[in-house]
């Protein structure tokens, strides 16, 4: 296998793309070589299976979706209320949707994780150690509610980019900020003196 970092990168975000225009059946090795614009046959050189190219895929969108540091900064050091969770959803579901390729390449491989035990585990692992950090973040930073709170406003937060990104048209972009701080005061305990 090759180990060009740079040219590695490169294949994975093809792949991405691929997945999220093509979906998971659009997949070829063929395709990410076109989509990268690199000669037939360099993507075959780079990963061992179509699986490991999967499973690279849904590795690096969450390498692209990592907010800036000074993001964890300005949690543990502003203001522990729900204006400022809802401030935060807002930049993480601005973040998300800042480069759709990404979530809906993760949407395509959730569906084929249920056809395909290994990636289902890599997947899981994954998303439930991204959840587990994300809970761990809130806590540490004394953010109003509990785990549970961090889960609700997860699931409720990652349908509404899905709609944002498959079906825009029910809720308007100009809707977004508002249904944000909408979950965001259902959700979270009201703020204490």
């Amino acid at each position: 296998m090759r180990q060009n970092p740079a040219r590695r990168a490169a294949l994975v975000d093809a792949a991405i793309e691929v997945l999220a225009r093509e979906g998971a059946r659009g997949l070829t090795f063929r395709a990410v070589d076109v989509e990268a614009k690199v000669p037939n046959g360099t993507a075959s050189n780079y990963f061992a299976n179509r699986d490991d190219l999967l499973t690279q895929a849904g590795a690096r969108v969450y390498e692209r979706w990592q907010p800036d540091s000074s993001l964890f900064a300005d949690v543990l050091e502003g203001p522990h209320d729900r204006a400022h969770v809802t401030a935060l959803m807002r930049e993480m579901v601005g973040r998300l949707t800042a480069f759709p390729a990404g979530y809906l390449a993760l949407v395509e491989l959730r569906l084929e994780a249920t056809r395909r035990p290994e990636l289902r585990s890599v997947l899981t692992r994954r998303i439930r150690d991204d959840l587990d950090a994300n809970i761990g973040f809130h806590l540490e930073a004394r953010m109003p509610g509990d785990a549970t709170t961090v889960t609700v406003l997860y699931m409720a937060l990652n349908w509404l980019i899905l709609e944002r990104l498959t079906l825009p048209d029910i809720f308007p972009e100009a809707q977004v900020d508002d249904l944000i701080a909408d979950v965001v005061e259902r959700i979270l305990p009201p703020d204490t003196p």
